[in-house]
């Protein structure tokens, strides 16, 4: 699977991409990250990419031009259509359903936000799927960026040790609930022991354990989460940054 990661920022992505799982499925071959400049697609002697807005008011906005010539060429790069991402406020709300959308992907094209956003003509002329990650302000789309790379990789086949790991994770689509308490030595820690259920080699008493320790957790923490209840739609938008 390819991501294709556009920003003002490339030099936030280096030390993101040579850690742990992720730039383990990148040496396997499972996965491959570019980064591209979007001020490379800028024109003039001082390769401006935004500008103020039309109508007043604060901040800058980023241009149409740039941000459109660097999609188009870098949708050049490979065979593949990539699959076109903004990171917006305006966006639906990211969870890991949309992970799993997005795992069945060949190419993702992560566009990141800055300033006061994007000029709508690039909305327009993209139609890219707008994605929020929170209602939380973030200077730009980078770390949410990094965040959509980081729970669909997961997903990706043969990048997880174990297949069963991302089935058992939190609101995942064969789960969809908290997942349980984790346990492991020593037994007794400063009087906290673990559970005797979990010792006891068990397997069907310890699976009934975790599904209803999963569904306590759950309860208490997410109720929102637990049938009849009514999930909380993933397509609501958020009010965060336009980094976001």
């Amino acid at each position: 699977m390819r991501f294709d990661v556009l920003t003002l920022f490339p030099e936030m992505f280096p030390g993101y991409l040579s850690q742990s799982l992720l730039n383990l499925a990148i040496e396997r071959g499972l996965v491959s990250v570019e980064v591209h400049n979007i001020r490379d697609w800028a024109k003039g002697k001082h390769k401006n990419v935004d500008d103020r807005p039309f109508g007043g008011g604060p901040g800058m906005v980023l241009s149409p031009e740039p941000v459109v010539e660097c999609v188009e060429a870098v949708q050049q790069m490979d065979s593949s259509p990539g699959r076109v991402i903004m990171l917006t406020p305006s966006g639906r709300r990211f969870d890991q359903r949309v992970a799993e959308e997005y795992s069945n992907e060949q190419r993702l094209v992560l566009l990141c936000g800055r300033y006061e956003g994007f000029d709508q003509r690039v909305v327009d002329i993209l139609q890219p799927d707008e994605l929020s990650i929170g209602d939380f302000v973030l200077n730009g789309g980078e770390v949410a960026a990094m965040v959509v790379v980081d729970a669909v990789v997961r997903l990706v086949p043969g990048v997880l040790g174990d297949e069963q790991s991302n089935k058992q994770d939190s609101f995942s689509s064969e789960n969809r609930l908290l997942e349980f308490a984790q346990y492991t030595r020593p037994r007794e820690y400063r009087g906290h022991a673990v559970p005797e259920v979990l010792l006891s080699g068990n397997h069907p008493e310890i699976a009934e354990w975790r599904k209803q320790n999963s569904l306590e957790r759950t309860r208490q923490r997410r109720a929102d989460l637990l049938p009849g209840n009514g999930d909380k739609p993933s397509d609501n938008p958020g009010n965060s940054a336009d980094g976001n």
